[in-house]
């Protein structure tokens, strides 16, 4: 049956009416709470090992802590969690508890966002507190390190007043000072820069401060001109003072202590603004001049950093009974980190890194369980379990330290590149009182040049060297040559700290096309010999002459070979290498496949000229026979667990080593010897040294050398003793010294 009209519209009328007021009482709920200016929920990333921009996010909603369910999470759900954190927008996500299991309440399940909202809570889910996931479910966000400007990142939960940023004001006198390690300590509010009142500030608070531009430790400074010049100039203090443990990373992590009541210029009472004077490392001491001269050695030898692309981060390396051995990631925080960064000369730590991504080490697993208190000289004062059971060079820690603001990359730049990674080196030098921007000579410019190039502009490392440039066309004011003859051994902070002609160039080939240029790159392989590999597979063997004509070809053999008889024997020790990568990308040869040279008598292709160096030296380091591998074959002979083999050098294939994978040179190929025919019985030591050249750019060559005590009777050889890298040449000088005594 039919109602009439009027019946009908009265009755969608009365159904519509509640429906409206429910929607504008709701309407009216959230702009009562967006004018409040309270949003309903605090977020927070919280989780062991976290950094301030990544961790498990926490949600407090009714006065308790709670967690988000990963179930329906999505990047646009963490744009909107970084957003409200105060960053610029979110770089990942992480299911699966990856930040740990938080505990309380699951606020948030089936969250659903576009994006765009202000807050989490502003988001579609079913509901605070209706869940059906565990803590295993708990979600994390990485999100970006760059800041909304304006947002206010200090927070207190007594109060909402936070700040934007954080400075050191120098004074006039100390401004041409690089780095600046005193001033004024200024925070910036509403816009504007304040400073901070004296009376409750501690030393603690300006370790923290030192700590996170880069800096070791504070020191105590003359207080009298501070004092002067406060009276003259216009305050504008900070309505809070800071808590700080002493043992945060960064400002932001203390906590804001009592309101100070502002009264007009007698508002911090008997006190003045907080100055902060800061302990630079050995490496950035502060000079008014442009030039460091110097370069950088590590203050306290029982710690070091291997592996990383940057200044101040790298794989955390131990010295124990005279053998570098790394440190496992088991409990590895901030504060083990912190220690390991302020040890060598940095601030307080960044990141505290593990699951080796500064590469695998080689060695023992010298700390695990590493236990600080924040407060040590040393991370071997740090308590921590003498046993590594379990632990593999797959969970090496590593860290990232802050670093002092030197401008560095002020004085370098690329030209002319197809990306900010690569293109012509420019450097800015004086000229006749002026500063202009000049290329650089390529005559001996090589790898080592490049990775210095690079570190310094913050690149990370390089991955080729160029002699010639005329393919990127830089600025041709800047086309003059203003520097030549560098020459550097790539612990360098800064290319002037290399070994060059100075102010007197000299380059026979020019400038032009033939200035010097690189391409850079985050991540290089890592090349190791297995040195346990080398000690079980050495023998000798007599092979006639006649057997050797294709290695005699290429110059395998001794130079007494080519006068010897065609029936005549030589005497060659034999051995398998094994060489893993351990690094973070690939290793592969700097020759293109049409460059590579093909070898008629073997059949095979060298993808590099040279690719390891095999000699017997005597005791006193003089070279008595040796021996050469180039690379005819690069590729993976077998991979670790789970990783698959990429090359394979079969029908003109590709050749590389691939992370995780090794390349193992039999002892039964060409040339996988030395001719000792020459050689009389005696001791001796064996050395191997791979990629010699530096041909092909790596994370780290200290490890790229092996060397054995090798006895040779006149029949047999014993291999003995094999060490890598530094721990060879320690293990061999505490050998002789015994000897002597």
């Amino acid at each position: 049956y039919f109602l009439p009209f009027s019946s009908c519209f009265s009755s969608l009328l009365l159904s519509i009416v509640p429906l409206w007021s429910t929607l504008l009482c709701m309407w009216v709920l959230c702009e009562a709470q967006s004018d409040s200016g309270r949003p309903v929920i605090q977020l927070r990333l919280v989780g062991e090992k976290r950094k301030h921009y990544e961790g498990r996010v926490e949600v407090l909603y009714n006065g308790e802590w709670g967690t988000v369910c990963d179930d329906d999470f999505s990047i646009s759900a963490a744009h909107v969690v970084c957003r409200e954190l105060g960053f610029v927008d979110a770089e990942s996500w992480s299911p699966s508890a990856k930040y740990g299991r938080g505990e309380g309440r699951i606020w948030l399940d089936n969250v659903h966002c576009s994006g765009s909202e202000k807050s989490l809570a502003h988001c579609s889910s079913n509901g605070f507190g209706v869940s059906d996931c565990k803590h295993s479910e708990d979600v994390g966000v990485v999100c970006s390190q760059k800041r909304i400007p304006g947002f206010k990142f200090i927070r207190s939960q007594a109060n909402s007043d936070q700040v934007e940023d954080v400075r050191i004001r120098a004074t006039y006198s100390q401004r041409k000072r690089i780095p600046i390690t005193e001033g004024f300590l200024e925070v910036k509010d509403g816009g504007k820069w304040r400073q901070i009142c004296s009376v409750d500030w501690t030393e603690m608070n300006s370790r923290v401060i030192c700590g996170m531009y880069g800096f070791p430790g504070e020191k105590r400074f003359n207080t009298r001109p501070y004092k002067l010049l406060a009276k003259r100039r216009k305050k504008n203090f900070w309505g809070f003072s800071v808590n700080c443990t002493g043992n945060e990373a960064n400002l932001s992590e203390c906590k804001v202590g009592q309101e100070i009541e502002l009264k007009g210029n007698d508002t911090c009472g008997q006190g003045m603004p907080v100055v902060v004077s800061c302990v630079p490392g050995r490496a950035f001491a502060p000079s008014v001049s442009m030039g460091f001269r110097k370069a950088y050695r590590v203050e306290q030898p029982l710690v070091r950093l291997r592996g990383g692309a940057m200044i101040g981060e790298g794989r955390v390396e131990v010295l124990k009974n005279g053998e570098w051995g790394t440190v496992c990631d088991d409990n590895w925080d901030m504060r083990a980190a912190t220690v390991v960064c302020r040890e060598l000369g940095f601030g307080s730590a960044k990141e505290a890194l593990t699951g080796a991504r500064m590469g695998q080490g080689i060695g023992p697993v010298q700390m695990n369980e590493v236990d600080c208190s924040g407060f040590e000289k040393s991370l071997t004062e740090c308590r921590f379990n003498r046993e590594a059971l379990g632990c593999s060079h797959e969970e090496d820690a590593a860290v990232r330290c802050n670093v002092p603001a030197m401008g560095f990359n002020k004085r370098l730049r690329l030209a002319g590149g197809r990306n900010p990674y690569e293109g012509r080196v420019e450097v800015l030098t004086e000229r006749n009182g002026s500063l202009v921007w000049g290329t650089v000579c390529s005559d001996s410019w090589g790898t080592m040049e490049a990775m210095v190039v690079c570190r310094q502009l913050g690149l990370g490392f390089a991955s080729h060297a160029f002699q010639e440039t005329y393919y990127w066309q830089g600025d041709s004011s800047a086309d003059a040559i203003v520097m030549s003859g560098v020459r550097c051994s790539g612990t360098e902070l800064t290319l002037d700290q290399c070994l060059h002609h100075g102010k007197h160039i000299l380059c026979p080939k020019g400038g032009g096309r033939f200035s010097a240029g690189v391409s850079c790159t985050q991540t290089a392989p890592d090349l190791v010999l297995s040195s346990q590999v080398v000690e079980q597979t050495t023998y000798l063997e007599d092979r006639p002459m006649y057997a050797l004509q294709c290695a005699h070809e290429e110059h395998c053999l001794a130079s007494s070979a080519n006068q010897a008889d065609p029936t005549s024997y030589r005497r060659l020790l034999r051995f398998s290498s094994q060489i893993h990568n351990n690094g973070q990308s690939d290793f592969r040869p700097r020759a293109a496949h049409h460059s590579w040279v093909w070898h008629e008598c073997h059949r095979h292709y060298h993808s590099m000229e040279v690719f390891t160096h095999y000699d017997l030296l005597s005791l006193n380091g003089t070279k008595v026979a040796e021996g050469h591998k180039a690379s005819f074959c690069l590729e993976d002979t077998h991979c670790d667990e789970g990783i698959q083999k990429r090359y394979e050098c079969a029908n003109f294939g590709a050749q590389g080593i691939t992370v995780g994978c090794w390349d193992t040179y039999r002892h039964d190929i060409d040339c996988q010897w030395v001719d000792i025919t020459d050689v009389k019985p005696g001791d001796y030591i064996f050395q191997v040294v791979i990629n010699p050249n530096y041909e092909v750019a790596e994370s780290d060559y200290t490890n790229n050398i092996m060397k054995c005590r090798a006895r040779y009777d006149g029949h047999r050889i014993w291999m003995y003793n094999c060490h890598i890298g530094e721990n060879a040449t320690m293990s061999l000088c505490l050998q002789t010294s015994e000897q002597k005594s």
